[in-house]
């Protein structure tokens, strides 16, 4: 059977905007100024890239956890008031109509995030395996969380459809050897993907699941 895989961050949150807030507040309070070119290189990384690339490789493993935790309690608590209005448009519908599918979470998100973000919203039950960054030694864009997802799918990589927004996560499915859907809510081209679309209710996204689906399924 078919498996639908899909990365959070960018993909069923819009999530970038607040994430850009809270490492800006972040980083001020240690005296470092986040620029564009900055914000640009955070997209689809794992929280202790991030933190080596902004603050430095200096730092002790620990350090590095503690301020990928500090920014994420920042993230959540800013988050919060409109989590339900940051959906990316129609991904509930979507999840309801494909619930029939093995569906699985993807994320190079700390596991605290992934928690907050499925139970504020309530999409938590459509998913049969939820997988985070750190049960992974690799983040994208190996292809290790995928790989993951698939297995605890029952699924082969070949028969799996993933939903992303970033580079780093394209690559990532790409070298797990599954078909990538590209959501424009990060970058306006997503070279490797099969598909791109504005956000779930884009009709031509769900038709070409349908023939896709039909096409893998044969």
């Amino acid at each position: 059977m078919i498996a639908l895989i899909f990365d959070m961050d960018g993909v069923i949150i819009n999530s970038n905007p607040i994430h850009r807030q809270a490492w800006e507040l972040y980083n001020r309070r240690l005296g470092v100024e986040t620029t564009e070119e900055m914000h640009q290189r955070m997209y689809g990384k794992r929280n202790d890239q991030i933190v080596r690339d902004y603050l430095g490789d200096h730092l002790s493993d620990a350090e590095v956890f503690e301020h990928g935790a500090a920014k994420e309690r920042l993230y959540r608590e800013l988050a919060g008031p409109s989590l339900a209005s940051s959906l990316v448009p129609g991904v509930r519908e979507f999840l309801e109509r494909h619930r029939d599918l093995p569906l699985a979470v993807a994320s190079n998100a700390e596991a605290e995030n992934v928690r907050f973000v499925l139970e504020a919203a309530g999409l938590g039950s459509f998913f049969r395996a939820i997988v985070d960054g750190h049960q992974v030694s690799r983040p994208k864009p190996a292809p290790d969380v995928y790989l993951k997802a698939a297995e605890i799918l029952g699924a082969p990589p070949r028969d799996c459809i993933v939903f992303e927004d970033s580079y780093s996560g394209v690559q990532a499915a790409l070298a797990a050897g599954m078909l990538v859907a590209g959501l424009r809510t990060t970058h306006d081209e997503l070279p490797g993907t099969a598909i791109a679309a504005d956000d779930f209710l884009a009709p031509e996204l769900e038709d070409w699941l349908r023939v896709t689906i039909a096409s893998i399924g044969r």
